[in-house]
């Protein structure tokens, strides 16, 4: 049949990202980098992602296209939110979702003024003070959350900037993920129920570069927003070579 749909140009498209969290019905992916529509029958064509689109990708263009089918909608985010659980944290207690709280070395986080020889040593002192540190395995509840300065962190960063300890994490509580491989709506709820009930001081974005990463900042927003909170948020930038972008 002739009907509306969205057509994303792949040259303007950066793969950001930011187009998959606002279609509710699952119908975009970033596949190698770019925006796809992964089948007609997911798009109801109606547009909701247009307007999150910073390079102006999508468009509602008309065609030839399969019938919207709600039903297959439906049955495509229950597996999806299935196939999440199942690479949860296990049910049987994994060690590595067990809640920690340890002491912060009081030399800790000197790396910033130690030369990188002496950064590898195994004295050198963390500045990690709990565990664990996964969005998706901090629970909501965690103590350590309670009025917290939050450091909300793209997996990439540690390792691209050598000093992440000494220059963002002393005295934060980090929750690191990647917002292109992980469950953003899951993010989006996470984070709503911390913003709700952890009393945070503030919160900092810290991100790579890439187009990916800037859904990071989206997912935050979007969470905020339905939290009902106003916490102060700033956003960092890191450059794939590990300086600290303008």
């Amino acid at each position: 049949m002739k009907r509306k749909i969205i057509e994303i140009d792949e040259e303007r498209c950066d793969g950001c990202g930011q187009c998959v969290l606002a279609c509710a019905e699952g119908a975009i992916q970033i596949i190698d980098g770019k925006a796809k529509v992964i089948a007609d029958k997911y798009c109801d064509g109606l547009g909701a992602c247009i307007g999150d689109c910073p390079q102006d990708a999508l468009h509602i263009i008309e065609r030839e296209a399969d019938e919207f089918d709600e039903v297959a909608v439906e049955k495509m985010l229950e597996e999806q939110k299935h196939a999440n659980k199942e690479v949860g944290a296990p049910a049987c207690g994994c060690p590595s979702t067990a809640t920690q709280t340890f002491p912060v070395a009081e030399t800790a986080c000197d790396c910033a003024n130690t030369p990188i020889k002496q950064m590898v040593q195994p004295n050198t002192n963390s500045c990690l003070g709990h565990w664990p540190v996964q969005i998706k395995l901090v629970p909501v509840g965690a103590p350590f959350l309670k009025n917290a300065d939050l450091l909300i962190a793209a997996d990439c960063v540690p390792v691209a900037y050598p000093t992440f300890h000494a220059d963002f994490l002393k005295d934060k509580v980090v929750m690191i993920g990647c917002p292109k491989f992980d469950d953003a709506d899951e993010y989006v709820e996470k984070f709503a129920e911390i913003f709700k009930t952890a009393d945070l001081k503030s919160i900092t974005a810290l991100v790579m570069e890439v187009p990916c990463c800037s859904a990071m900042p989206v997912i935050i927003q979007k969470a905020m927003d339905l939290s009902g909170k106003d916490i102060p948020v700033k956003k960092i930038v890191i450059s794939s070579q590990g300086a600290i972008l303008p």
